[in-house]
């Protein structure tokens, strides 16, 4: 990566082991060094914010990577465009503002991974795929242009109150997959029509004092209270190595969330996975879900932490979906130095939203072991809000230094 490197103290993961020196590096992606870069407007891209562009915008990044790679750069101005897809060798730069279409017809339906499962969907607005070294640097701004996609989900809720997430159709902001040594950096990430950031079987990204956003309320006429319907500022699906630093998150849904499968025997499809080495650090929450959710896909997660972190306003801290339909395990999760207010810090709960039991003899009992909480300065009115279940064991659960039992 070519990044200017600050070395920080040394640091171990919850389990002990120490942690790479990747984590350890401060500095940020500097954009002059990736190569040549090709404004749109230079290549026949038009300033008229009306007009959906997503042809010619996908004809710069294309030539940009026959070219031997490059920048693509988002000059001021609002550009809108439907599915972008970015090649090996290209990095977005975003000065203005890219602006997703509201209409589905400019997302072509295609194989991509949702919900912890690898089907057909919708892509996001921007799509990496295999693009080791890909970054989105720059302080303008990705905007998902959601409001007739939030209105379309809470009218089909109101038509129908089973429907799903994915009946609804919609896009979300950024997806990346299979990809190594990733940086999304200091970009304004806003008004995603579904999930806002979704890394999926990556490994080494990172996530550098990024705004991102999506409205908690006032987004459908007919009830003031309904906001942007998961609107996740970050999934993390069957990855390893992610840091996420400095954000800003304020969304109607979880903050930070692991990902990795559904299901009776998601265990055993290659297509999901574990995530492992997650690190959140030095970032403020809004209004959110949970600052830190495991689930509801999940299946293994291990070595994570949560420090430093300031939450102004969030429903829950640390939330462990525990899914009955699914074997989970999660362990060795830390979370310290949190401050600010919350309306509840931990909370554990079975998750039975849209699930479906299968048949499986010897299903393995989901747990969660070595759960550490310490240092929290935080006002809230439940600190543990945990049901028990025998479908899931819970141990080694340390609050400020004493052991907790359920």
């Amino acid at each position: 990566m070519l990044l200017m490197a600050l070395e920080t103290q040394a640091d171990n993961w919850p389990d002990g082991s120490e942690m790479d020196d990747w984590f350890l590096k401060a500095g940020k992606v500097d954009v002059a060094l990736l190569g040549r870069q090709y404004v749109i407007t230079d290549y026949g891209v038009t300033t008229d914010s009306t007009v959906v562009q997503t042809k010619t915008i996908q004809q710069v990044i294309d030539r940009c990577a026959e070219e031997g790679g490059g920048v693509v750069v988002i000059p001021q101005g609002t550009f809108l465009s439907g599915a972008l897809f970015f090649k090996p060798g290209t990095h977005l730069h975003v000065v203005g503002k890219l602006k997703g279409s509201d209409r589905i017809a400019d997302f072509p339906v295609m194989v991509t991974r949702i919900e912890g499962e690898t089907c057909k969907y919708f892509p996001a607005l921007v799509n990496a795929y295999g693009v080791d070294g890909f970054s989105i640097t720059g302080h303008g701004t990705i905007d998902g242009n959601g409001l007739r996609y939030w209105q379309d989900f809470w009218l089909r809720r109101q038509w129908n109150p089973d429907c799903t997430n994915k009946d609804s159709q919609r896009p979300r902001l950024t997806y990346i997959a299979n990809s190594k040594h990733v940086t999304i950096q200091d970009v304004r990430l806003v008004n995603s029509p579904f999930w806002t950031n979704h890394i999926y079987k990556c490994q080494y990204v990172r996530y550098l004092d990024c705004y991102i956003f999506a409205p908690t309320e006032k987004v459908w006429e007919q009830d003031a209270t309904k906001g942007a319907p998961s609107s996740d500022a970050i999934d993390i699906d069957a990855c390893t190595d992610v840091v996420v630093r400095g954000c800003f998150m304020h969304v109607n849904d979880d903050a930070v969330v692991l990902k990795g499968g559904k299901g009776t025997w998601a265990d055993q499809d290659a297509q999901n996975g574990d995530n492992e080495r997650i690190l959140i650090e030095d970032c403020v929450y809004g209004k959110v879900h949970g600052c830190l959710t495991l689930g509801s896909e999940s299946l293994h997660d291990r070595n994570v932490i949560l420090r430093r972190c300031v939450t102004n306003d969030a429903n829950r801290v640390l939330w462990l979906k525990m899914r009955p339909d699914t074997p989970q395990h999660y362990e060795y999760i830390t979370v310290e130095d949190i401050r600010g207010r919350c309306d509840r810090f931990l909370f554990i709960h079975p998750w039975t939203q849209f699930y479906k039991m299968g048949k499986r003899d010897n299903m393995p009992l989901s747990r969660c072991n070595d759960i550490v909480m310490r240092r929290i300065q935080v006002d809230t009115p439940i600190m543990l809000d945990v049901e028990t279940s025998d479908k899931y064991v819970l141990q080694d659960f340390w609050l400020e230094g004493k052991r907790l039992a359920f």
